[in-house]
């Protein structure tokens, strides 16, 4: 194994996991900013106001977004599983 091998699949690793990763987090991100906004707003300090919408969220969007993230990722794993005698050599 070749120091270009390692590099393409860690190139490879990384880009997968800010694909699947990217959905979830921009949802919290948002949903995190909406709270925080109206909690500013209406001065209501309660720690589930917080957690709670955005672990719904969450759910909702993996929900959703589960057909393509599990195509993303069985993609890259079949790529990987393809190459394997590539990389023995």
């Amino acid at each position: 194994m070749t120091p270009d091998i390692v590099r393409e699949i860690s190139g490879d690793v990384f880009r997968t996991i800010l694909l699947v990763s990217a959905p979830p987090l921009m949802v919290s991100l948002f949903v995190g900013l909406l709270v925080s906004l109206f909690q500013a707003v209406t001065q209501i300090q309660e720690f589930t106001l917080t957690f709670v919408p955005k672990v719904i969220a969450v759910f909702v969007c993996l929900f959703i977004f589960f057909p393509w993230l599990s195509k993303v990722l069985i993609a890259f794993t079949t790529n990987l599983i393809e190459k394997i005698p590539v990389y023995i050599k």
